[in-house]
């Protein structure tokens, strides 16, 4: 099985920084797909930014110049640096990645538990 841990998450004020982490661990052959999603309550989750295996990142226009994500292939592990945090960014946020399991080589999705962000004006 895959299990996806996040971290980082907090309370901050406005114009202050996060880093979010998502370790997944298990049986995996490979990671094809990384993203981190946020939700606000009577909100559907929203993506804020992604990774594809070996490709480039893709961003929500809301996070563009302020959020950065990464991924450490040796961890498998996902970074999400976030800069100059506004009061809007204050949700839930969710790490779902693609994962190839090394035994069936079958890919499927998980996502993390979610970690909480509060940005203060």
């Amino acid at each position: 099985q895959v299990q996806l841990v996040e971290s980082g998450g907090g309370l901050v004020q406005a114009g202050g920084s996060l880093r979010l982490s998502c370790a997944a661990s298990g049986s995996i052959f490979s990671i094809e797909f990384m993203g981190w999603y946020r939700q606000v309550p009577g909100k559907s989750r929203e993506l804020v930014a992604s990774i594809i295996n070996r490709g480039s990142a893709n961003y929500a226009d809301s996070v563009k110049g302020r959020f950065t994500i990464s991924g450490d292939n040796a961890k498998n592990t996902v970074y999400l640096q976030m800069n100059n945090l506004k009061p809007e960014d204050t949700a839930v946020y969710y790490c779902r990645s693609e994962i190839r399991n090394w035994n069936t080589g079958v890919i499927r999705f998980y996502w993390g538990q979610g970690t909480q962000v509060t940005v203060s004006s």
